[in-house]
């Protein structure tokens, strides 16, 4: 499927803002991350034809909002980004802050997704790499976050419900570009 250039510059500046955003609230590390999943899934959007029904990533797709979901869950009550601050020097943002609020809508716009993708919207797609691939790239850091402190290597918050979630996007990930397995 062919990308309209109006479409492309658009998917690009949405990744920039993330980008952006993720450097001023939290710093240079998680804005590194986030690339891996937004830059990562923008690319992966630029180079893998896709075009699969959303019938075809609606399992993966719920399985990995859930579990991240759930993966929230995980970092809010066991503190993690307190522990991340701790790691980046960078203080933890206020919860009512704007750039939070704009960083959660873009985060929200995963959930357009189904929406998105049973209409064949190119930007749906864009969307759905970007969710995978952060999903199943980006957290894996919750198991090197451990190497960035002084204590011996041990649980970090958000660890237990990556074991989940990674698996799970990256079959969504499989599934998005099309690929089957036949038994």
């Amino acid at each position: 499927m062919k990308k309209p250039k109006l479409t492309i510059i658009f998917a690009l500046l949405f990744t920039v803002a993330v980008l952006v955003l993720g450097y001023v609230m939290l710093g240079l590390l998680p804005m590194i991350l986030f690339a891996f999943g937004f830059l990562g899934g923008f690319i992966l959007w630029i180079i893998v034809p896709t075009n699969v029904s959303f019938d075809t990533i609606k399992i993966p797709f719920y399985l990995t909002l859930t579990f991240f979901l759930l993966h929230k869950f995980e970092e809010k009550y066991m503190d993690f980004f307190s522990r991340l601050s701790e790691i980046t020097g960078v203080p933890v943002p206020e919860t009512n802050s704007l750039q939070v609020y704009l960083l959660y809508s873009f985060a929200g716009a995963w959930l357009l997704i189904p929406y998105l993708v049973k209409r064949h919207y190119i930007f749906g797609y864009y969307l759905s790499w970007t969710f995978f691939t952060s999903m199943g790239v980006i957290e894996l850091a919750h198991f090197l976050f451990p190497f960035f402190t002084p204590e011996p290597y041990g649980y970090f918050p958000g660890m237990v419900s990556v074991t989940l979630l990674a698996p799970v996007a990256w079959w969504g990930m499989y599934k998005l570009s099309g690929k089957s397995i036949y038994l």
